[in-house]
């Protein structure tokens, strides 16, 4: 058995050791009893952000506005990402015009962006909006 990976939940931001080999099990949350691993984008706040960077399944932050035409056409190609990659990577959404104050922390010059984070650390950064297999090939490029 391996070592457990530290997850945050994305629903109450708690932290959740979870075997890798049930990963594909649906595992809950021990505080909240909610799903922790989603095969949907979820939201990404300035107050649950410290948090979901952490743990040890890279997360992909698309950070979009609602104004942003190229975003509203990118948003169904990260949302098949995300089912994609269910289990290996973890994808979030962050509004730029909701939360300011992160986008500008995190040094967002154009959107659609995307983010990618390992252990708390942006590790990649990409902008513009792009197909499917291209964005899939760009994840496993990071060793995702």
């Amino acid at each position: 058995m391996s070592e457990p990976l530290v997850i945050p939940c994305p629903h109450c931001n708690g932290l959740n050791r979870l075997p890798a080999e049930r990963l594909g099990d649906a595992p809950k949350c021990g505080r909240c009893k909610q799903q922790v691993l989603l095969s949907a984008p979820f939201e990404l706040t300035e107050a649950s952000y410290a948090s979901q960077i952490k743990g040890d399944l890279p997360l992909l932050v698309d950070v979009w506005a609602d104004w942003c035409g190229p975003c509203k056409s990118f948003a169904p190609t990260f949302e098949q990402a995300a089912r994609q990659l269910a289990g290996r990577c973890r994808l979030a959404k962050l509004d730029s015009e909701a939360n300011r104050n992160l986008a500008g922390q995190l040094g967002i010059r154009s959107i659609p962006s995307l983010l990618l984070f390992k252990n708390g650390r942006e590790v990649s950064r990409q902008a513009g909006a792009f197909p499917l297999q291209a964005l899939l090939e760009w994840v496993r490029s990071q060793g995702v």
